[in-house]
């Protein structure tokens, strides 16, 4: 299992450039508008979902300004219905819990079933993510984080959320 010491190490590894900050425990967007960290734009949101016959699922990248309208996303992918994956199911694919959710989670999907989509607008960004711990957020290349998934082996669309 990844942890933030080891996804610092992977991303040193990889010479991938990012600033990391560290800020006390926080759960929704609302909560890390509060903190004085710089950047906040370029935090985003993540949601883990699946269809309703629990056999899809999905982790939907966005920037933080942003709503998901769920019946648009599914038709835009391609799948059933959607909601919100259960906890349990959070933490058998990802091995995260609910407010540390972060893209970099994927790295702990080793069946590689769980579909990445990324809003299309992240392209060519730097964003905020937490580092596996919702202690710590780190601005990176959106590039950099999706050779990454990529290279884990998890199918990653960009879908547009406009």
């Amino acid at each position: 299992m990844l942890d933030k010491k080891s996804i610092y190490a992977l991303l040193d590894k990889y010479q991938f450039t990012y600033e990391a900050y560290e800020h006390p425990a926080v759960y929704t967007i609302e909560e890390l508008d509060a903190l004085t960290i710089p950047h906040k734009e370029q935090i985003v949101k993540n949601l883990f979902m699946c269809d309703d016959k629990k056999k899809n699922y999905y982790l939907v990248t966005v920037p933080g300004s942003k709503t998901v309208n769920l019946k648009s996303l599914s038709e835009r992918i391609s799948s059933r219905k959607l909601c919100l994956a259960s906890e349990q199911s959070l933490k058998e694919l990802l091995l995260q819990e609910r407010g540390h959710v972060t893209p970099l989670g994927v790295l702990n999907n080793a069946q590689r079933n769980v579909i990445v989509v990324f809003d299309k607008s992240l392209d060519n960004q730097r964003i905020g993510i937490h580092p596996m711990e919702n202690t710590a957020t780190i601005f990176i290349a959106f590039e950099d984080i999706k050779k990454l998934i990529q290279a884990h082996g998890n199918a990653v669309i960009m879908c547009d959320f406009d």
